[in-house]
């Protein structure tokens, strides 16, 4: 049996440290280690969205929900919107931009909540076996190149 505990972290530009804690947290809860670096991966690309393109500063919060590990990144400045999740493309001409495109491929469910605090996206990823639910096995542009 897994103890449970929660992480909190404030979202910072030392990005290593947040992909640590959140790796910690992740092989703490149970996940298999592909679905392990997919969520550190989505997480990622969430919080360099809050410092790039929103508000700048929020927090990273990661807990056990059930059968699935959930982290919310909250971005204080609010910009984000479920218009903008539900919008994400993969455009294969842009150098950037697809951010969100890929977190919705790596997670199990991705939401967008606007609240008092600002935008909160909510990143689900089940914990179960391996290869139950692989955003790489649906897309296979996201698999690695075979030799």
């Amino acid at each position: 049996m897994v103890d449970e505990f929660e992480l909190r972290c404030p979202i910072t530009d030392d990005l290593g440290l947040i992909r640590a804690l959140v790796r910690l947290h992740g092989r703490h809860s149970g996940l298999a280690v592909t679905r392990l670096e997919d969520l550190v991966l989505a997480v990622n690309e969430a919080v360099t969205n809050v410092l790039d393109h929103g508000g700048g500063a929020g927090t990273v919060t990661a807990r056990i929900d059930g059968g699935q590990v959930v982290v919310e990144v909250l971005d204080f400045g609010g910009e984000l919107t479920r218009d903008h999740l539900t919008s994400a493309e993969l455009d294969r001409t842009a150098s950037h931009g697809y951010g969100l495109w890929v977190i919705k491929q790596l997670c199990d469910e991705v939401e967008v909540e606007q609240g008092d605090t600002g935008s909160l996206l909510r990143l689900r990823v089940r914990r179960g076996p391996a290869g139950v639910r692989s955003g790489r096995a649906e897309h296979p542009t996201l698999q690695p190149a075979s030799h």
